[in-house]
This record gives structure tokens, sequence and C-alpha cells, in this order.
């Protein structure tokens, strides 16, 4: 069977990651605004002020402030974010080099303070609109879909402060408006849309990466937070279905396979109870349109009392997602057992696989886990699927003849289309494949230029210095040729 000939190849990109210009063209202030740039062993810091005092503290993509905290650039600190890679004024030009590549589907997001400066206006922001209306129309030029992420670990940081990162249930019709109103603007130019980047990531925080949060109240936050996302996400998706009956609207998940290290029947549980948590619950919320019975197990075991309402439940069997989209870029080992042999990185912490390789930033390269990850989710949801983001990332250096040899990315790329193939001959209703950051990017983990992804060079580095020159680099000419032969020519 492999690959269908209207398989949708392309790449994936986030407007925090890649537009700078984060204050021109009336664009308000956005969480991603106050992080600051990190490192492999140092974490990305929010800035703001309590009390009148600049303070900071580490942040994780899609964090919020301290109760009480007002967001605040500090001069003394380097916000990768503020340009990035400048896409706002390049995104003609690496359109193009899209186009050269063959792409039939672009996913970037929508920046909510370019719409909405501060999140509750009563207008949208003209010059926002025209922005993505440019970038869509060049985008159809070269006959690419885009696929558009409505709220990408970006809430405006004026709603994060007043509501205390989705803290109260008014966020709900912040965002059925600011979604509507894309909706509308953008019919007839954007066919794909997701409603929230990785949603589970607020409970991958608390328990993954080595995480071992205890704290009640921030359970309560956690899955209060969810709940709301998971109401105006089905709002959004009824109103997108009544505005177009074309219009595809799918969820995104972290996707991280998780392994039991022994055939302990207590590392099976632990294992399975880790699934239901971290990746099952927002699944099956979007995708079956209710709380699974183990809901109430991971509620009680953190004293978890939700706001939700008769209404909510019917939006919620009303909203279901038309499509399965996540993220994968690793796998973990899950164990009661005390275990030596560790690994730690970015977002990367517990017990090593033998039977893996690890990158520099200590993510496990486990294609099999694709497959894997594949088969059991559309298995358990039957609806089309997407892989959104996958890729390496990794140091590129420019050689002597001037060119980026990226074989490594080549290969780690290689080994993950052969396994969506596997999957795809196994039954899987795979439609669509978007690398991450088919052009350089900053990373959000760490804030670096360094951890490359790209097909393209960016040239800028981890200090913000740098042409922006654009060069495409081997993996380029490689991913053009995969393209062209549907997934046939991996050579």
């Amino acid at each position: 069977m492999s690959f269908p000939k209207n398989f949708l190849w392309g790449g994936a990109t986030a407007a925090n990651q890649i537009e700078g210009a984060y204050d021109e063209d009336g664009k308000g202030l956005s969480v991603t605004d106050i992080t600051t740039a990190g490192s492999l062993d140092a974490p990305r810091m929010l800035t703001y002020k309590l009390n009148g005092k600049l303070e900071k503290t580490p942040g994780i993509p899609g964090a919020g402030l301290p109760e009480g905290a007002v967001g605040a650039i500090d001069p003394n600190e380097y916000y990768p974010n503020h340009v990035a890679i400048d896409f706002y004024h390049h995104y003609k030009e690496d359109i193009k080099m899209f186009a050269e590549m063959g792409f039939k589907i672009f996913r970037l997001s929508i920046a909510w303070t370019r719409i909405f400066p501060k999140g509750d206006e009563e207008k949208p922001n003209q010059a926002g609109l025209d922005f993505y209306r440019r970038v869509f129309e060049e985008c159809k030029k070269y006959g690419i879909e885009p696929l558009v992420t409505i709220s990408h670990y970006e809430d405006p940081l004026y709603l994060s402060e007043k509501y205390h990162d989705w803290g109260d249930r008014k966020m709900i019709d912040m965002y059925v408006k600011y979604a509507t109103t894309l909706f509308e603007e953008y019919r007839g130019l954007v066919k794909y849309w997701l409603t929230f980047n990785e949603i589970n990531s607020t409970l991958l925080m608390l328990s993954a990466f080595g995480n071992n949060v205890t704290d009640d109240k921030v359970y309560q936050h956690a899955y209060q937070k969810l709940h709301y996302q998971f109401v105006a996400s089905a709002r959004a998706v009824k109103i997108a279905h009544a505005l177009d009956p074309n219009y595809v609207v799918g969820n995104m998940i972290c996707g991280i396979v998780d392994y039991p290290l022994t055939p302990d029947p207590k590392d099976i549980l632990a294992n399975r109870h880790m699934w239901e948590k971290n990746i099952f619950y927002c699944g099956d919320v979007q995708a079956k349109g209710k709380y699974p019975t183990y809901a109430k197990r991971l509620w009680n075991e953190h004293n978890v009392h939700l706001d939700i309402t008769e209404q909510d439940r019917k939006d919620l069997l009303e909203g279901k997602v038309d499509i399965y989209t996540f993220s994968y870029y690793m796998s973990n080992i899950i164990t009661t057992h005390e275990v030596k042999d560790k690994v730690g990185g970015n977002f990367a912490a517990g017990v090593k696989n033998p039977y893996l390789k690890y990158s520099e930033w200590g993510w496990a390269t486990d294609p099999d886990g694709l497959q894997y990850y594949l088969e059991v989710m559309y298995d358990r949801y039957d609806i089309p699927m997407m892989v959104v983001e996958n890729g390496l990332g990794a140091v590129d250096k420019i050689s002597d003849d001037g060119k980026i040899h990226d074989d490594y990315r080549i290969d780690y790329l290689r080994m993950h289309i052969k396994a969506m193939e596997r999957a795809i001959d196994d039954g899987v209703d795979l439609i669509g494949y978007t690398t991450w950051g088919c052009i350089d990017l900053v990373s959000a983990g760490t804030g670096q230029m360094s951890k490359r992804y790209g097909f393209i060079y960016v040239d800028r580095d981890d200090e913000g210095n740098g042409t922006l020159k654009r060069m495409p680099k081997d993996s380029f000419y490689w991913y053009k040729k995969v393209i062209e032969s549907d997934g046939k020519d991996l050579d």
C-alpha cells in the first residue's frame, strides 16, 4: 500500500518560534515574549514584576505566571522569540523554499496577540489579520495547504495575568471569539485547523520528564485548565463546522510512547496508568467527546473537583475533532524499581533504554515507537491521523565546502518515514506528515538556535547574532526527492 498519492507531505513551525516582530503592527505581548533564552543545562525563565520588583521563574511551554505577577521585559535579559528568524519579513522567501521542496502542506500557528493584542478587545487588529492573509495567499500561490494551529503556547499575556493561565471559565469565551474570527476571516484560504498545540503538556510537565509534582492545588489547576480548554476546543469545532462544512478540525497531542522496564506487573500497571494520564486522557475527551472511566481515578488521586456543567458535557459530545494529530520525537521507560542508568536532558529524564540511541539533548531515537503509537491510536479512535511534528534537533556545522551535510537528520527522518509506511500497510489512515522545524527556529524547550531541526539553515546564533540568511542543507534536497516519489525514494 505505502503512501497514498494524495498524502500531505510538508513541514511544521510555530509563530512564536519563527515570526519575530514581537511588537510590530499592533501586536500585543504573549507569555512567550517574556520568556528568556535557556540551554541544555539552564531552564528558560519567565520574567515579571511582583510587588514592583523584577523577578523570574523557570518557564515551560504553556506555563503561566505566578498569581499576582505582571509580566515584564527585563532589559538585561535576552529574549530569542523577539526576533526569532524574522519570518514576519521573510515569509515570501521561506514559503518559496518550501515550495521548492514540493510541500503539499505547511503547518504554522497564528499569534493570538496579533489578532487580539490583549485578548479581550471588541474588534480584531486589522494589521494582524492582513499579515496572515498574505501568508496564506502566498501558500496558495504554490499549491500549499495551510495547517493552522489556533493556539500554540501563545496565550496573550494580559489574559494569562487576569485569568491565571486558564484558571477562569471566562477564557472559554475569549478563545471562542478569537477562533471564530479566524474561521470567518480565512474561509476559502484555510481548510485544516488544530485547536491547541500539545494540549496534554499541562499534565506531562507534572509527572513526566523526571518531574514528580505532588501538590494537589497544582493538579486542581491543571485539570481545571484542561477542562476549560476542552470545552473551548469543542465549541470551536462546532462553530467551524457550522461556518464551513469543508473545515477539518483536529486536536494535537504530544505523543510519547512509554514502555514498562520489566515484566513485573507493577511496572505494567504503572505504565498503563502513565498512558491514561498523559496520552489517552486528552485524546479521549477530544476524539470521543466525553471523559473516560479512569478520569475519576485520576481526579481522586489529587482531590480534584472540576467546575463542569451539563452544557459543557453536551459541547464536548457535539464538538469531537475530525482528525487526530500529534508530535512524536522519542519514547520513555516507566518502572517502579530503583535504576542507576538514567538519562537527563531537555524535557527528557528517567530510565535509559539499552536498546536505543540518544541525541545530545537526551532524546531516544525510536522509530518503532512511532509505528506503535500510530497503530494504538488509530485502533482507539478510528479517525484520520497526521504526524504534525517529528524531527531531530542537532548542532549543524557549515563544512569547508560551504554546505551543511546533515546525514544524521536524513537518517532519523528516513527511519520514521519507514515506520509510518509500516503503520499504513497495517491499516492506519495516515493522511499527512509535517516534520518539525522545516526551517531552523528557536527551540521551545531551550530557547536555543543551535538546536536545529530545519531543512533550511538560518544564520543566527544563541545570542542573537547573525545575518538571518537562509541556506538549504543536504536534507533539503533529500526531502524534495522523498516528496516527489511519495515516500518511495528514501536514499
